[in-house]
């Protein structure tokens, strides 16, 4: 049986809204970019991509 998850677990569900991310080829790490403004967030330092936000071309 299934069982949901408690309320206030800090537990996203669904995309992030407003974000994007981009590759960034020179120092190989995504950076976390506002939609809005088009500034930028902040970069991954460990590797990988962000969880939920959404990749640019």
């Amino acid at each position: 049986m299934a069982v949901n998850k408690p309320y206030g677990d800090n537990a996203r569900v669904g995309a992030v809204k407003g974000r994007s991310q981009v590759y960034n080829p020179q120092n190989q790490l995504w950076t976390k970019r506002d939609s809005k403004t088009g500034q930028f967030m902040s970069v991954k330092t460990t590797g990988g991509v962000f969880k939920g936000v959404t990749k640019e071309k």
